[in-house]
C-alpha cells in the first residue's frame, strides 16, 4: 500500500487568500476592541458624571460658598419624606371622619396643600432657601461662638421623632399670659362714659318649672344596688431607652436604605434646627414684653369727599359711634363704633398707623388715606402695654425674618437653573393621591 500523499504546495493565490483573511480578523477584533473601551468609556464618563461631579456641582451660591447638588437633594428627600408622611396621617383623619362633610372638605384642602409642596419647582425652591438660611445662620453662630453640642442634638432627635424624654416629660408651659386690663382717664371716660351696673331684681314668687313625671315612683327603702367589681385597668408599657435605641436604629436604616439619607445627615439637620433657635434668641433677646400701643376707632369711607362729610358732622357734635354704624365701610367694626381695640407698630397701614402714634388721646384727624380707602380716626388711648406670649413670639419671629432678609440682601446670592432638574421625585405619595 502506497504512502500518504504530501500535503499540496500552497499557490500564491491560496497565500493571498490566507493573508486577506487574517488581516480581516484583527480588523475586526480591533475595531470590536475600540468599541468595547469606547462603551466602558461612556460608561464611566456618565457613572463619573452622575456619582461624583454632578452631586458635587452647585444648585446655589452664598457668596463663594457653594450648595452642593448633594446637599439639595439629601435635604429635598427629607423634606419629601415629612410631606408625605404627613399626607398619609391626614388620609387617616380625613377617613376616621368621614362622615362630616366640613372636615371632609377641610381635609382635602390640606391633602391639596401638601400635593402642591411637593411639586418639584416648589419644593425645589423652598429646600435652597431653607439652605441660604441655613448658611446664613452658620455663619452668625461662628461670629458669636455660639455651639450645639452632641448631647443637645441626641435630646432633640429623641424628643421630636420619638417622643422620648430620658429626664421626664417637660411641664407644658403657659401658651399665653393675661394681659392687665388699663383703668380709663378721664378723658377715656368722656368718650366712654361707665356703662351703668345692672343690678339684677330677686323675686321671690318665681317657682321652678321642671315637672315630675306621674310614673316615677319612689319607694320607702331604697333597694340595695350590688357594689361594682373592681377591674384593674392596665398601665402603659414605659418607653425604655432600650426600645428607643432600638427604634432609633430601625429609623436610621429606614431613611439610609429609603431616601439615601445617612444617619450623619440627620445630625446636620438638627443641629441647624437648633443653631436657629439659638442665633434667633441672640438677635432677638432685646424684643420687650410690653409694646407702645394705640387704641383707635375709625370711619372708613370710599372717597375724600365722604370723608369730610363725616368729619364735618363730627365737628357738629354728632356721635362718632352713631356714625361709624351708619356710614363705615369696615363692617368688622363698624357695629361696634369702629373700636379697633389696641394694636402696636405693624399690625396696620403704615399710612394709618403714622397718624394714630401722633395723635393725642381724643384728637380726631383729619382724613386719612390707605389702601383701604379713606379714614377718620378717633385716639381713645396710648400707652406701653403687656403683650401675650403670641404677640411676643410674633415680633420675635418678624425681627428674626427681617434680619435674615437684610442678611441675604448683602449677600451674592446665585442659583443655577438646572437645580430644577435634580428636585428627587421621591420619595412619592401613595399610588391612591396620584389618581385623585
Amino acid at each position: 500500500m502506497a504512502k500518504g500523499q504530501a500535503n499540496p504546495t500552497p499557490t500564491k493565490k491560496h497565500l493571498a487568500r490566507m493573508e486577506r483573511e487574517r488581516r480581516q480578523t484583527r480588523y475586526i477584533l480591533i475595531i470590536s476592541a475600540i468599541v468595547i473601551i469606547l462603551v466602558l468609556v461612556f460608561i464611566s464618563i456618565g457613572a463619573i458624571s452622575q456619582y461624583i461631579i454632578q452631586p458635587n456641582q452647585p444648585v446655589a451660591k452664598l457668596n463663594s460658598d457653594a450648595i452642593t447638588t448633594r446637599e439639595f437633594q439629601t435635604y429635598a428627600r427629607y423634606i419629601r419624606l415629612q410631606l408625605v408622611n404627613q399626607y398619609q396621617q391626614t388620609q387617616e383623619f380625613m377617613n376616621l371622619f368621614s362622615d362630616d362633610p366640613s372636615n371632609q372638605a377641610y381635609f382635602q384642602q390640606n391633602l391639596q396643600q401638601i400635593q402642591l409642596q411637593l411639586q418639584p419647582e416648589v419644593l425645589g425652591q423652598q429646600v435652597i432657601d431653607s439652605l441660604i438660611d441655613d448658611r446664613l445662620i452658620r455663619y452668625e453662630a461662628e461670629q458669636r461662638g455660639i455651639t450645639v453640642s452632641q448631647e443637645e442634638i441626641d435630646a432633640r432627635i429623641a424628643e421630636n421623632l420619638f417622643n422620648f424624654y430620658p429626664n421626664g416629660t417637660p411641664t407644658p408651659a403657659p401658651t399665653s399670659s393675661p394681659v392687665p386690663t388699663s383703668t380709663l382717664n378721664p378723658t377715656q371716660q368722656a368718650i366712654f362714659p361707665p356703662t351703668p351696673t345692672i343690678t339684677p331684681t330677686i323675686t321671690p314668687t318665681l317657682t321652678a318649672s321642671v315637672e315630675l313625671s306621674p310614673t316615677v315612683v319612689i319607694t320607702a327603702t331604697p333597694t340595695a344596688m350590688p357594689t361594682p367589681t373592681s377591674v384593674p385597668r392596665p398601665t402603659a408599657t414605659a418607653y425604655t431607652e432600650d426600645a428607643f435605641k432600638t427604634d432609633y436604629n430601625q429609623f436610621i436604616s429606614n431613611i439610609d436604605d429609603g431616601i439615601n439619607v445617612s444617619e450623619e445627615d440627620l445630625r446636620h439637620f438638627f443641629e441647624g434646627f437648633i443653631l436657629r433657635e439659638k442665633v434667633k434668641q441672640a438677635l432677638t433677646a432685646d424684643v420687650s414684653n410690653e409694646q407702645d400701643q394705640v387704641w383707635a376707632r375709625h370711619i372708613l369711607v370710599a372717597d375724600e369727599a365722604a370723608a369730610q362729610a363725616a368729619l364735618d358732622r363730627l365737628n357738629n357734635g354728632e356721635d362718632f359711634a352713631a356714625l361709624a354704624a351708619e356710614l363705615s365701610t369696615d363692617q368688622s367694626n363698624a357695629q361696634q363704633g369702629g373700636d379697633l381695640g389696641w394694636f402696636g407698630i405693624g399690625m396696620m397701614d403704615p399710612d394709618f398707623e403714622k397718624v394714630a402714634f401722633n395723635l393725642n388721646i381724643g384728637d380726631i384727624s383729619s382724613p386719612v388715606q390707605t389702601a383701604f380707602g379713606w379714614h377718620i380716626i378717633q385716639v381713645l388711648g396710648h400707652e406701653n402695654r403687656m403683650i401675650t406670649d403670641s404677640e411676643h413670639s410674633q415680633l420675635v419671629e418678624g425681627k428674626f425674618q427681617d434680619w435674615l432678609q437684610e442678611k441675604r440682601d448683602a449677600s451674592k446670592i446665585e442659583t443655577f437653573d438646572y437645580w430644577l432638574e435634580r428636585v428627587p421625585t421621591f420619595p412619592a405619595l401613595p399610588a391612591e393621591a396620584t389618581q385623585q
